[in-house]
């Protein structure tokens, strides 16, 4: 029988450090259309599709275009109101919500970056996405 040693990360856990590094709102889950419960398995360092995100997305919650490039992404100010003309885009409940769910990085770039601060070895992981 074989059998395999994982490193797991609770998907809550990823976040809070990943928020706490770059003081950004971020919530994996939400990403892509929002995930289902499950596993996300990565390896550090691994190939980045940064390349392949947006320089910019609509300003509008749940909009269909989602994901930027990492550059961009530490650039925004989080506080930043959304540009819609919806009256909740100076709420920061809305402006995390668009974080959360549009305007976030490649996740192996955030991966590799923190990699590459010494806050996540070389190896191979698991996140434990349960919410």
């Amino acid at each position: 029988m074989k059998t395999k040693t994982e490193t797991i990360i609770d998907v809550a856990e990823w976040d809070a450090l990943v928020e706490k590094i770059y003081k950004r709102p971020y919530n994996f889950q939400q990403q892509g259309g929002c995930k289902s419960r499950g596993v996300f398995r990565f390896t550090v360092p691994g190939d980045s599709e940064d390349e392949d995100m947006n320089d910019t997305i609509p300003e509008v919650v749940n909009h269909n275009t989602m994901g930027v490039k990492f550059a961009k992404w530490l650039e925004r100010d989080p506080k930043q109101p959304l540009s819609e003309d919806d009256e909740c885009r100076k709420d920061q409940w809305a402006i995390d919500l668009w974080w959360t769910r549009n305007f976030y990085p490649d996740f192996q770039t955030v991966a590799n970056d923190l990699h590459a601060k010494g806050l996540l070895k070389s190896g191979s992981y698991t996140i434990d996405i349960d919410w």
